[in-house]
């Protein structure tokens, strides 16, 4: 496999908000992603987005924009406040610690939809913290913290 553009991930997601430039605020704040890029069209629309959260990134777009233009694509972009508050995604994000970062987000309006919960898979597996919260128009997000990686004892093992 050929190596990546400089400075871009393997792999990143795209949202699409109705209030794009609210969400990027609300990103920043609640989830302390950072915002690397922002380019808006002559109607001062957000036409494209990255920001970051340590080595991932989101791409955030305005879904009303997409949804009227021509490319048959960008039409099937949407919020979801514009579906019924639906998802067809999850979002994940590694943390360094799943509580702090939830009282953050709670704190700046994100919606707790999955209290920080501890899930451990087995032995030989993992454990993580993780939570859920939905942020203003709907998308889901999920934060973990690795807890236990695989091989390692339990914490509660004597």
């Amino acid at each position: 496999m050929k190596p990546t553009p400089k400075g871009w991930p393997r792999m990143s997601s795209a949202v699409f908000y109705e209030a794009p430039k609210d969400a990027i605020e609300f990103l920043s704040k609640a989830f302390d992603f950072e915002v690397q890029l922002v380019v808006e069209g002559d109607a001062g629309d957000v036409v494209h987005s990255e920001l970051r959260y340590g080595d991932g990134m989101v791409m955030v777009g305005g879904a009303r924009s997409r949804s009227e233009s021509g490319d048959p694509w960008r039409r099937l972009c949407a919020s979801p406040t514009s579906v019924g508050g639906k998802n067809t995604q999850q979002l994940c994000f590694f943390v360094d610690d799943a509580d702090a970062h939830c009282a953050r987000a709670r704190a700046n309006g994100a919606r707790i939809v999955r209290e920080p919960a501890t899930e451990d898979y087995g032995d030989d597996f993992w454990a993580d913290r993780t939570y859920g919260a939905l942020d203003p128009e709907g998308h889901l997000w999920f934060f973990m913290q690795r807890v236990r990686s695989p091989g390692e004892p339990r914490k509660d093992a004597p």
